[in-house]
């Protein structure tokens, strides 16, 4: 019997403010420069994971093979995005406006903002390792815990526009 699995259950907290202005001039430099990084348009070619879980990502209450050849918008500068499922079969077809953030070069931060909504008003996200980045290619790495366990979800992204 195949285990059901919501990977998008796990909201957590984002974009906490920093006390210390030194601190805030370093962190955005930081950050404008993994932003930079992933600027632009992407797709996602696969998704690892242990076939032996049903895998729902991100709330979506859509199969995980329906992420494969989703698209996804990341624009830095305002720190906005989207993502879209193409639809057919069983996946439906959306657009998900987003909010993100890149952490310490690693982490890749992001809260779906729902249509009529601020994004502060939206204060549970996700959280995911930021892996295997290059100039066009990324993966985001997903820790699940399930049953006592750890379930590992890798989305793997290859640019298809802008840099």
């Amino acid at each position: 019997m195949k285990k059901l699995l919501l990977a998008g259950m796990l909201g957590t907290s984002l974009f906490a403010v920093s006390c210390s202005s030194v601190k805030n001039a370093q962190t955005s430099q930081n950050q404008k420069s993994d932003f930079l990084k992933i600027k632009g348009d992407w797709e996602i070619v696969s998704i690892d994971y242990d076939k032996g879980f049903k895998i729902k990502p991100f709330d979506e209450g859509a199969d995980a093979q329906c992420f494969v050849g989703s698209h996804w918008r990341l624009i830095p500068n305002n720190y906005t995005g989207s993502y879209s499922l193409n639809g057919g079969g069983s996946c439906p077809s959306i657009t998900q406006p987003i909010k993100f953030e890149v952490k310490g070069g690693n982490t890749f931060m992001f809260k779906k903002i729902a249509e009529g909504t601020k994004a502060k008003q939206n204060t549970v996200g996700y959280s995911l390792n930021l892996i295997n980045q290059s100039t066009d290619q990324f993966s985001l790495e997903q820790n699940v815990p399930f049953d006592g366990s750890t379930v590992r979800v890798v989305y793997n992204f290859q640019r298809t526009g802008m840099k």
